[in-house]
């Protein structure tokens, strides 16, 4: 696969999610296996699951086993620096916060690649973003992060998705669509987590 920004962005995104993965299962006491299991699934599950959905072959990480490679490096650059010092507390959240800004503008632009737009991308650039740290929050035992108040995950997603789209729509360049999309995820997340900034609560 040539070298482009978009390959760029995905590997950056593997990387990050690989060592939110490693983070969240080696707080859970998971054995090496285990926690190699839910980097991988963390890091490769969103594109996986936007890949069956638009029936695109071969999935990305299949066609491209360098994704698979960075995967298991970041997770073994982590539990290295792991074992030589405490990570921070928010180290996880900021993991995560890189890798959803990424993920959800490179699964947008694949959709794109294959004639969707509007919702549709908006919809699969969420899903590629929040999917994978929602399967490994689940198996962790967790309540998925996207679910937990003072986060605005899928919001923050939403958004950068849909102004990245609105940026090209306006005529901007896409690796500059791509920046505001990106840029946009981040500053709404650490919004949220500064201020616990909540989604509206409906009255039951």
């Amino acid at each position: 696969m040539p070298v482009t920004p978009r390959h760029i962005a995905e590997l950056l995104g593997v990387a990050s999610f690989a060592a939110s993965g490693v983070l969240r299962a080696g707080r859970k006491g998971m054995d090496l296996v285990g926690v190699i299991a839910i980097a991988v699934v963390t890091s490769l599950g969103g594109g996986t699951l936007r890949d069956l959905l638009l029936d695109r072959h071969p999935i990305t990480w299949v066609g491209e086993p360098t994704l698979l490679w960075v995967c298991l490096l970041a997770s073994g650059i982590t539990l290295v620096w792991i074992r030589l010092r405490e990570p921070p507390h928010r180290a996880l959240l900021v993991t995560d916060t890189l890798g959803l800004a990424l993920f959800t503008v490179t699964g947008v632009q694949i959709a794109e690649q294959l004639q969707y737009g509007g919702i549709v991308a908006v919809v699969m650039g969420v899903m590629t973003g929040s999917a994978g740290g929602v399967l490994r929050d689940v198996l962790c035992a967790e309540i998925p992060m996207v679910l937990l108040p003072g986060r605005l995950y899928v919001v923050a997603a939403a958004a950068g998705a849909t102004l990245y789209l609105v940026a090209q729509q306006a005529g901007i360049e896409r690796n500059t669509a791509s920046v505001i999309g990106m840029t946009t995820i981040v500053i709404l997340r650490v919004i949220a987590l500064r201020w616990k900034i909540n989604a509206p609560v409906p009255k039951m």
